[in-house]
């Protein structure tokens, strides 16, 4: 009994003694291997001790969740099972889940924590982001991404890209990799991954880039981040985190400049008068003046702020932070300027999907910043940052560690799509055939006039700008004109319009097929108004014609009546013109009733093989034909046209 006794108590001291050790290493912020040792000794701990399992439980999942471990969620729900009132872990736990992509599940545990602390601004916009993740993912930008895999290391993390000056044509980034396959590099005790390293690569002749190369002279036993270099090319910033006999100095950044293909001897530079103060993650701007760094000096917002200086008289001065619209109580890192003057940023104290979030910030005219979350498909509820683009088009590249098991970190290109209008169309006649001598005019309200012949098989095609109203006219010598409009304001994809031209001839009449008449009435149906109104925009689109409105009737039924309706019908079309502002002078209306019947055309032949090209339809030829052959042949008759009549109105 003694002997078990002291075997627990020895135990208990063991168990104890790897605890401090474990706390001891995460208030040095070696994280990764902190959270080893809470690992190995939690299930040595008894059940009944709720306290220190609920205390090594959550302290491991603030190191996974520090190095972006995917078992953060399991070691939280551990913590809050042995002590589910504090609700430190809680918020943990919904930060975690909303990083996750479960937003469901951390919309709950935000709310219960909101319970206790109402007014809490990081619960409050991960509660609201969760909220609006259904909004967001059916709101995609125009961008395209897919994964750079040219920069890409296997069991590696590689980030934060930057163009090499504006050179499109050479870039570097961070990168665990090494290029000694031999060699057995020492993982991080912070990340559990060997330090960082800064590599290059160029495009050959033929536009393919090269293999990654290491620039030695900038890389050192330490850890060396993330870059940003002049737009000439020729001064690179830097960040360099080292440790002296085990004492960590925090991060400070490097300035390095060549002036022929080698980098020099890199120095710190001092942006804060307390050196022990640390500065990371430099962003350059174009003209080489204003550096944006990232940093957790004293009078900030809480987490990694990031702040600005002013390059004067070669020494950087004007030392601030950016202030609380864009800095948060969490974390602010990664900037890049663009060459417009758009800062960007990563976050995880906005708006956003979970984890790191990238966002746009434009300066106001009052000093103010705007900022939006840069949306589908640049933020994932994983890790998105360390973005560049080039200088010359609306592409670039950025970091995540998205669709990784591992959670190592990836570079993506990205690129805006030019957006292309196209206007595509044929010209036919009213029987459908090709008119090969048709002409189009387009004109936009940009300043646009273009004067088009269509191609022997009656097609156009033309390219539109963005933003334009068109107005378009196809003509053809004896045919009708006619007029349609094509609109791409508004349009925020690439689009074909297609639009055809159907041109109504001069010399002989034109049958509306969709003009239709109450049973044995004169009244004209609902379904009537769409060929009406395509009739009024032929005499709008030609105001120099007049026409006449006939309408026909089948042989069945007493020839008086049937000429009255027939003519009644006419004037109903009439009535219908005029009541839609066409001059009473341009019309004219004559009811034929059954007194011309129509001749067949080869377009009825093909419909109706029965009826032979030619042929007309006279009740001595529809009664030779079977009943339900009769029914067609007179429902062909029974017609309304319209014929031109005069091509001169108004002209003389």
């Amino acid at each position: 009994m003694l002997l078990a006794l002291c075997m627990l108590s020895w135990t208990s001291c063991g168990v104890k003694a790897r605890i401090k050790k474990a706390d001891k290493r995460y208030q040095i912020g070696e994280y990764h291997a902190a959270g080893e040792m809470y690992r190995s000794v939690y299930a040595r701990i008894p059940k009944k001790d709720k306290k220190t399992k609920a205390h090594v439980a959550f302290y491991q999942g603030e190191c996974y969740r520090l190095t972006n471990n995917s078992r953060a969620a399991m070691t939280y729900r551990n913590a809050l099972k042995n002590n589910s009132e504090d609700t430190t872990i809680t918020l943990r736990y919904a930060q975690v889940l909303q990083r996750d992509g479960k937003y469901k599940d951390a919309s709950n545990q935000y709310t219960k924590y909101l319970e206790t602390y109402p007014n809490h601004p990081i619960a409050q916009k991960g509660l609201e982001s969760c909220s609006l993740i259904s909004e967001w993912k059916n709101t995609h930008t125009r961008y395209k991404i897919k994964e750079a895999v040219e920069f890409n290391s296997k069991r590696s993390s590689t980030f934060s890209p930057s163009f090499i000056g504006d050179s499109n044509d050479a870039i570097i980034f961070c990168s665990t990799r090494s290029l000694n396959k031999k060699a057995l590099a020492k993982n991080s005790a912070i990340t559990g991954q060997p330090n960082n390293d800064i590599y290059s690569m160029r495009k050959n002749a033929s536009g393919k880039w090269e293999e990654a190369e290491q620039i030695e002279t900038l890389c050192t036993e330490y850890d060396e981040g993330v870059c940003s270099v002049t737009s000439d090319g020729k001064t690179i910033y830097f960040t360099r985190a080292q440790s002296i006999n085990g004492n960590d100095r925090g991060a400070e950044i490097y300035v390095s400049n060549r002036s022929g293909g080698d980098w020099g001897d890199p120095q710190p530079i001092r942006l804060f008068d307390d050196s022990t103060i640390t500065v990371a993650h430099p962003a350059i701007n174009y003209t080489g003046d204003t550096l944006y760094f990232v940093s957790d000096a004293p009078n900030g917002y809480g987490g990694k702020d990031i702040w600005m200086a002013e390059l004067v008289n070669g020494e950087w001065k004007n030392v601030h932070n950016l202030g609380n619209t864009i800095n948060t109580p969490e974390d602010e890192m990664f900037p890049f300027c663009h060459q417009n003057g758009t800062l960007y940023f990563a976050s995880n104290g906005h708006l956003g999907f979970g984890g790191l979030d990238l966002y746009k910030a434009n300066i106001n005219h009052d000093d103010t910043w705007s900022i939006v979350n840069m949306g589908i498909p640049f933020n994932s509820s994983a890790d998105d940052f360390g973005i560049c683009f080039s200088s010359t088009t609306e592409e670039g590249y950025f970091s995540s560690n998205r669709n990784d098991k591992k959670s190592f970190d990836k570079i993506y290109h990205f690129v805006l799509p030019e957006l292309i209008y196209l206007l595509e169309g044929c010209v036919t006649d009213n029987n459908g055939e090709p008119l090969s001598d048709a002409y189009v005019r387009i004109i936009g309200d940009n300043g646009t006039n273009v004067k088009m012949k269509v191609k022997k098989d009656g097609t156009y095609r033309l390219k539109m700008d963005q933003d334009v109203q068109y107005v378009m006219m196809a003509s053809n010598r004896g045919y009708l004109n006619q007029k349609q409009e094509v609109n791409t304001q508004g349009v925020k994809d690439s689009k074909t319009f297609t639009t055809n031209f159907t041109l109504a001839p001069i010399s002989k009449p034109v049958t509306m097929d969709n003009i239709f008449y109450e049973f044995g009435k004169w009244t004209l149906t609902p379904e009537s108004e769409e060929g009406l109104n395509a009739l009024v925009k032929l005499l709008n689109d030609n105001p120099n014609i007049t026409i006449e409105v006939s309408a026909h009737t089948d042989y069945v039924g007493n020839d008086t009546f049937n000429k009255e309706l027939s003519e009644k019908r006419a004037q109903s079309v009439i009535a219908y013109l005029l009541n839609s502002g066409i001059e009473s002078a341009r019309v004219t209306a004559v009811g034929y009733g059954e007194d011309q019947p129509i001749t067949a055309d080869k377009i009825t032949h093909n419909k109706y093989p029965f009826i032979p090209i030619g042929q007309v339809l006279t009740e001595e030829f529809v009664t030779t034909l079977t009943e339900e052959q009769q029914e067609i042949a007179n429902q062909i008759n029974r017609r309304t046209e319209f014929k031109v009549l005069k091509t001169t109105y108004n002209l003389y």
